[in-house]
């Protein structure tokens, strides 16, 4: 009677392994939820900087292509969990792109730009760190700027000047900008000119000067190297009669949705990364993030620069919209 007996252990085999799948599925589930409870889903970090190398250009060797992917990889490295990077210079246009899902956990980039983003977007989001410049400064300034010929050397003589201001999410070309010309006394119209990018401030009041009319843009300083460096305007086509108070800068926040512990460990992670060098230099930065007791609003502008030729006489054009 072997066959029966070989057909019991056949079954008893088969019911082993059903039993051995069962157990496995309910553990993969069971282990799949630890998973996401622990958080282990991507983090997206949406890159909004200037200077970062996707959103500007190669035009000025050395500058304004901070390379995110590798803070990203070092982020990866300390929290244990995959960072998919974004890089747009609108919150609102990044969280339509297919990479984020329409999420922001981390966001860097441009303090005042990314704040009133935010605000539009209703994305709640928390200050955490400010990135250093080169300079180890974490603040710019706007820039009033005149043709080279023009006969202005301060700010106070551009009274019934054409102006050309920034977006009003641009603290520094537009706020500062015309606290600056209110301290100067230059009357501002009810409607001002935006120049959305600063190259289109620079070329507009260069194709006034043609027409023999008057015209100042107020640009970012940061954007200065590379208006003559990516061959926008001719070197020396433009100069700085003026400047504002200065504001914040870059900055890294994280999203109010994620669980405190996760928004702590970003924070440390975030602080940390730039103590590598290697990581200082590919974003450009001195002293890598670094915390802030407060951040600098658009306040009272403090000087004006008189006319002066050289270093000062650029302005910028690769930066982008923001």
């Amino acid at each position: 009677m072997p066959r029966p007996r070989t057909n019991r252990r056949f079954w008893l085999s088969f019911a082993i392994c059903g039993l051995a799948i069962a157990m496995g599925v309910v553990n993969w589930a069971s282990n799949d939820a630890r998973g996401e409870a622990k958080g282990d889903a991507p983090l997206v970090m949406i890159v909004m900087d200037p200077l970062a190398k996707p959103l500007s250009c190669p035009c000025v060797e050395g500058y304004a292509q901070r390379d995110y992917d590798k803070l990203a990889a070092a982020l990866e490295k300390s929290l244990g969990r995959k960072i998919a990077v974004v890089y747009n210079d609108s919150l609102k246009a990044a969280l339509k792109r297919k990479e984020s899902g329409g999420t922001a956990d981390i966001v860097i980039g441009k303090q005042s730009v990314v704040l009133a983003d935010a605000k539009a977007a209703e994305v709640p989001l928390a200050k955490i760190a400010m990135l250093s410049g080169k300079d180890g400064a974490t603040t710019q300034t706007g820039l009033v700027v005149v043709t080279k010929d023009d006969p202005a050397e301060k700010v106070g003589d551009l009274g019934g000047y054409a102006m050309y201001l920034g977006p009003a999410e641009s603290d520094e070309k537009h706020a500062a900008a015309k606290a600056l010309l209110k301290q100067s006394g230059v009357a501002i119209p009810d409607k001002v000119e935006i120049a959305a990018a600063c190259d289109e401030g620079a070329l507009e009041i260069l194709e006034l000067a043609k027409e023999g009319k008057r015209g100042f843009a107020v640009i970012s300083s940061y954007a200065k190297p590379l208006l003559e460096g990516c061959g926008t305007i001719d070197k020396g086509a433009i100069r700085v009669v003026g400047e504002t108070v200065a504001v914040p800068f870059i900055a890294a926040f994280v999203s109010e949705k994620l669980d405190a512990k996760t928004r702590e460990a970003v924070t440390k992670a975030v602080l940390e990364s730039t103590g590598d060098l290697t990581l200082r230099v590919a974003l450009e930065t001195k002293s890598g993030f670094v915390v802030e007791a407060r951040a600098a609003g658009p306040a009272t502008p403090v000087k004006a620069v008189p006319k002066k030729t050289g270093a000062r006489d650029a302005a910028s054009a690769g930066a982008k919209k923001k």
